[in-house]
């Protein structure tokens, strides 16, 4: 592989974490202007579809929509719908910087269903791994204390691991275009989130549906550079890039809602990051590329 390649697939990488980033604090800036978490995924959605087939036109075309493997695009995309819920309540639930470091945990639930769901021989040292990574959440979340809403937390670790289960259900999907994944996903889950929303349907000034409407697009953009990345450069080579998340997270904090990471946040979020960076490092070596290459809203 081309040093060229992997280098395109790290900033397609770091541009998808800024798409995601942006995502997340329209989400919470939505949810501040009224709008529910119901209306939130509708719209995700509903404005990510027209973005995803611009990009399947432009490029492979309408016939790569076709899939052998509809079976395999269902279950992700159940999966993923329970998941976004998860991903859309934690940005709700918590600060945006403490939100973005649950996700960090990612590849700890990857390893941890590799070894459970798919038998994967898995040594000492990414169990430590895994220790070290979640005591990092607790140095984080600080149970007992009035720092986070312990639900909020819970959420946030529920989010992470379902974005790790649809890893794992990818695996199947991973011959499959790029356009074509990420438009089942978005096709299968618009009807299911449909019916709850239409119970939450409210009238918005301009600005709000605007936010509605950005989640969308600015999501669909990240999902799909996320993809592109994975295809141009290992996982191994892009994933550390999703770090900076935490950078643009406590940017947007600031910015539109006046709140910095708590201080143990600081203390309890490189252990997390050295934890998934050192997982990422044993499956390269491994030659096992599993941590996952999908959107945290995937």
């Amino acid at each position: 592989m081309s040093s060229d390649r992997i280098l395109a697939g790290i900033a397609l990488r770091l541009l998808a974490i800024f798409f995601l980033a942006t995502m997340s604090a329209l989400i919470k800036w939505g949810e501040h202007r009224g709008a529910t978490l119901f209306e939130g995924m509708f719209w995700r959605q509903a404005c990510a579809l027209p973005v995803v087939l611009a990009f399947v036109v432009r490029g492979p075309g309408l016939a790569s929509l076709r899939t052998a493997r509809f079976r395999g695009h269902l279950a992700r995309a159940m999966v993923g719908l329970v998941g976004m819920v998860f991903t859309f309540g934690a940005v709700i639930l918590l600060p945006l910087a403490e939100a973005t470091t649950f996700q960090f945990t990612v590849p700890i639930f990857a390893t941890i269903l590799g070894a459970t769901l798919l038998k994967e021989r898995t040594g000492i040292q990414r169990w430590a791994a895994v220790l070290v990574g979640f005591v990092g959440v607790l140095v984080v979340a600080q149970p007992g204390s009035a720092h986070l809403s312990p639900m909020g937390a819970a959420v946030g670790l529920l989010a992470a691991l379902f974005v790790a289960l649809v890893a794992v259900l990818l695996r199947q999907l991973r011959d499959e275009p790029t356009g074509t994944t990420v438009f089942w996903f978005t096709t299968l889950t618009l009807p299911p989130i449909a019916i709850p929303y239409a119970f939450h349907l409210q009238a918005h000034d301009a600005g709000t549906w605007a936010i509605l409407a950005a989640t969308g697009v600015v999501g669909a953009l990240g999902q799909l550079s996320i993809t592109a990345a994975s295809r141009l450069a290992p996982v191994s080579a892009v994933v550390p890039m999703d770090y900076s998340g935490l950078l643009w997270a406590t940017i947007y904090g600031w910015l539109l809602f006046g709140a910095l990471p708590a201080p143990m946040t600081w203390v309890g979020a490189p252990i997390i990051i050295a934890s998934g960076l050192f997982i990422v490092w044993r499956e390269h070596r491994l030659g096992r590329q599993q941590t996952t290459t999908v959107a945290p809203d995937d």
